[in-house]
């Protein structure tokens, strides 16, 4: 189940506690990010509330979150339909990827990260080989996300953190899509160890560079598997 590994931002009461809205919003995000609401879903307001357990007015608040996330369309006495995503959309949502994570990566290696930072990188890409040992390929997705939100949250850049956020969210669903129809990825694992050394060396421009073409590659694979299967919308 997808976990967003970036802070959640989800609305909380004054006792803090999270709200019944932000819970069903979280609810009913993860079970569209995970599939269990494929693209074309439609659920009215009070199916949605009967799937959560919920009354109607958190649910309906809700939705309107995820209308303005770009992932449902609501429409008058319909509800929500769950929105697709092109593979068109996946390239675009790719080349602004590639662009902030290479803008982080460089702007790492100019400040430079403390020792303790500097492991919890190496201890995401120790998890990504233990998984790929263990053939746990869902375990190594954890581990890759982990590893690429860690970078963005050391640039210390609230705007970059939140668009990132929401780019991995709205490409999550072609990522586990096509999760183990890639070859295995072992070359994945190695380009975030160079990563790091370029971080950890101060080398700007390699630093961008590794991690641009790191991801140029991983879009390219992705957009090809989703022609390829003519999985055109997900």
């Amino acid at each position: 189940m997808f976990v967003t590994p970036f802070a959640s931002g989800y609305s909380t009461s004054a006792n803090g506690k999270e709200t019944q809205s932000a819970v069903a919003y979280r609810r009913l995000k993860k079970q569209i990010l995970d599939g269990a609401l494929p693209a074309g879903t439609q659920l009215l307001e009070h199916e949605a509330a009967d799937l959560l357990g919920m009354s109607r007015t958190p649910v309906r608040e809700a939705m309107i979150r995820l209308h303005q996330d770009g992932m449902v369309d609501i429409r008058p006495r319909h509800g929500m339909r769950v929105l697709p995503i092109s593979a068109d959309d996946m390239q675009e949502i790719y080349d602004v990827l590639t662009a902030l994570e290479g803008s982080a990566s460089a702007m790492l290696a100019e400040r430079g990260l403390t020792a303790e930072q500097l492991q919890e990188l190496h201890a995401a890409t120790a998890a990504m080989d233990n998984a790929l040992e263990q053939d746990d390929l869902q375990a190594w997705a954890d581990a890759d996300e982990l590893f690429h939100a860690k970078l963005i949250q050391f640039s210390q850049n609230k705007r970059m953190i939140n668009m990132v956020a929401q780019l991995w969210e709205q490409s999550h669903r072609a990522r586990m899509l096509t999760l183990k129809m890639r070859p295995r990825p072992t070359k994945s694992n190695r380009e975030h160890q160079a990563l790091i050394e370029a971080i950890a060396a101060g080398n700007v421009r390699q630093a961008r560079q590794i991690h641009e073409s790191h991801r140029k590659k991983a879009s390219q694979m992705l957009v090809a598997l989703l022609r390829e299967l003519g999985a055109t919308q997900i």
